[in-house]
């Protein structure tokens, strides 16, 4: 089959085309395995012979991402940006790949391409460049021949036939030409060297080129691929290890380096992000990329799944990990620095320009994601400045979560307090609350059938304990407080966090993480339990929470919720108060939810509550 292939993109008996989609590592790595498959002994590339020597020498920065610029003609208008054309010295540009790998065997370069002094992009939408895992580039590019418009007349027709006179040229000289260049050109290029077709166009007189470093954090406007997984193509080369399914491998190590980051980010409060949730995200991820009709997510499909099904503090993480080039062993070039944006740039000396690549991809679409910033560090010093410490209070809607927690926590602990009050009787007329299987099975030889009776508990709860984190450090957690209800619908709540004080997420709004908290309810006015001389006898923290429960209920139970069940300290302790610790395992709930409930918002006063809500990030 591929000898019937062969002939596809041979032009004569000299030269050969590589049409290729730019920006796409796919593309890039086809380039690099025909180029490395048939010996030439020049390669030919779309661009002007003015950028041959400074895109060649940007190329030895590798694995540094460059750019070279060209300033175009002035605009008409006077207020008008300065427009700079440039070539992006991207690893996963199929032409600079070939010029990479050109260098490196030490064959003849040719860039023959139409000087122009304003340069006029003309780009197409493809199909997923990842269908050439599977299918071969000369069916790949016959499926989208049908496809291909009419170039527009003007530059891009001139630049067409410069580039085949310039092939007809080369020919005199070379016998094996391999030609790398747009899909959207490669037709016309051949209808042009086919027809002999003499240009019709003189080259203008242009500005000398510049090379720049790109400022790391602008890397995602420039690079074909998201920065990181240009990084991972990187490292696969100088590691010598494939990088042929890097499009979808990438994405899988991405998703683990924003988790890991995460982690670092939150520490306790982080959402487990577990292999069945991110198996989760990647099904929703790859719903939503056939959905858009390609085989391979962009970055606002990927944020969008993550935000879905994991939260919007690793979504977060997950756009920032896409972003960084994380490619550390290496000396930035001595180059100036060039900010990039959205089909804009700022140089070293401030001036905003246009930027038009020399090399344009498919039209890229920008579309938003709300997500809630992570904020400035120079705005937490300041709200942490302006924080009055006389006054605090709650955020309404943690209240009410905690305050459904704790009412869900009694009915759990009335199930148990119930368990032991479950009898079995022969089955007649009715289920009952289900069938008992053991005893079902255990008189399996008569026939008979059991059921279980399952009476309603009318145990009474007024107070429940929960340990998130036990056994707690004390250095952990140095705020220890005790909050009265504000109304009748909240509960005496005393507990012990971390130091709000040191995470301000908001003008007059800090963030704690609890330890563990006793909620007694309805509300009753107590003493604050970690100064009350009558508990001093506990050693922990979590003794003190029980042994305060244990002082104020007026109940025989009380609901407790930890991660193991209590030990005979404990036990003992609720004995001395004659009272009986009902335990609800932590595992009964989800990680997410505890991961919820543990964060809690600290508000410099009641007004603060008209705008938290703009400020607190949940993850």
């Amino acid at each position: 089959m591929a000898g019937d292939l062969d002939g596809v993109f041979a032009l004569g008996r000299r030269i050969r085309i590589i049409p290729i989609i730019h920006g796409s590592g796919d593309c890039a790595v086809e380039v690099r395995r025909r180029l490395l498959a048939r010996p030439f002994d020049c390669l030919a590339v779309p661009l002007p012979p003015s950028f041959q020597s400074t895109v060649e020498a940007a190329i030895d920065f590798l694995p540094s991402p460059c750019m070279v610029t060209q300033r175009g003609a002035r605009h008409w208008r006077a207020d008008a940006p300065a427009s700079l054309s440039y070539v992006p010295i991207d690893p996963c540009q199929g032409v600079i790949a070939a010029l990479r790998l050109a260098i490196e065997e030490r064959v003849r370069r040719a860039f023959i391409d139409l000087e122009t002094d304003r340069f006029l992009p003309v780009s197409q939408t493809f199909p997923d460049p990842y269908a050439l895992k599977q299918t071969p580039l000369e069916r790949f590019a016959a499926a989208v021949l049908p496809s291909l418009g009419p170039l527009p007349s003007g530059q891009p027709q001139h630049r067409v036939e410069w580039m085949a006179h310039r092939l007809r040229e080369l020919e005199r000289h070379y016998d094996s030409i391999t030609l790398v260049c747009s899909l959207t050109d490669w037709p016309w290029i051949v209808n042009a060297y086919l027809d002999k077709i003499q240009p019709t166009a003189q080259p203008d007189q242009v500005e000398d080129v510049q090379a720049w470093r790109v400022d790391s954090d602008s890397l995602l406007f420039m690079l074909g691929e998201l920065p990181f997984v240009t990084a991972l193509h990187e490292r696969a080369r100088a590691e010598l290890d494939s990088d042929d399914n890097l499009t979808v491998d990438g994405i899988k190590e991405l998703l683990i380096a924003a988790r890991t980051a995460y982690n670092a980010d939150l520490k306790d409060r982080a959402r487990k992000i577990s292999p069945l949730l991110l198996s989760q995200l990647l099904k929703y991820v790859r719903n939503l990329t056939l959905l858009e009709r390609r085989l391979t997510p962009d970055l606002y499909t990927l944020v969008t799944a993550a935000k879905q099904t994991a939260g919007d503090q690793y979504a977060l993480h997950l756009a920032e990990t896409a972003a960084t080039y994380p490619i550390s062993n290496t000396e930035p070039p001595p180059l100036p620095v060039l900010k990039m944006g959205i089909e804009k740039g700022r140089l070293d000396d401030g001036e905003i320009v246009q930027l038009v690549s020399r090399l344009p991809g498919p039209p890229i679409h920008w579309r938003s994601c709300k997500l809630s910033r992570r904020p400035p560090s120079t705005d937490r010093i300041r709200w942490s400045m302006a924080w009055n410490p006389f006054s605090q209070c709650s955020w309404p809607p943690e209240d009410e979560q905690i305050e459904n927690f704790r009412a869900h926590l009694f009915d759990r602990a009335r199930q148990v307090i119930g368990a032991d009050l479950v009898r079995t009787e022969k089955f007649t007329t009715s289920v009952r609350d289900g069938i008992d299987i053991r005893e079902t099975m255990r008189h399996w030889h008569d026939g008979e059938i059991h059921v279980k009776i399952l009476p309603r508990s009318q145990a009474r709860l007024d107070c429940a304990v929960m340990l998130f984190d036990s056994p707690a450090e004390p250095q952990k957690y140095p705020w220890r407080t005790t909050w009265f209800a504000e109304h009748k619908q909240e509960s005496t709540l005393a507990f012990f966090a971390s130091d709000f004080r040191r995470e301000p997420v908001g003008p007059g709004i800090c963030l704690a993480t609890y330890g563990g908290a006793m909620f007694l309810f309805p509300p009753i006015s107590i003493a604050d339990i970690w100064t009350d001389p009558r508990l001093d006898f506990t050693e922990t923290l979590e003794e003190r929470l029980i042994a305060a429960a244990c002082l104020h209920s007026a109940c025989r139970q009380i609901a407790l919720m930890s991660e193991s069940a209590p030990g005979a300290g404990w036990r003992r302790l609720a004995r001395k108060f004659r009272k009986t610790l009902v335990h609800v395992p932590l595992s009964n709930f989800s990680d997410s939810t505890i991961q919820q409930l543990r964060m809690v918002h600290v508000l410099n006063g009641r007004e603060i509550r008209s705008f938290a809500a703009h400020f607190i990030r949940k993850s």
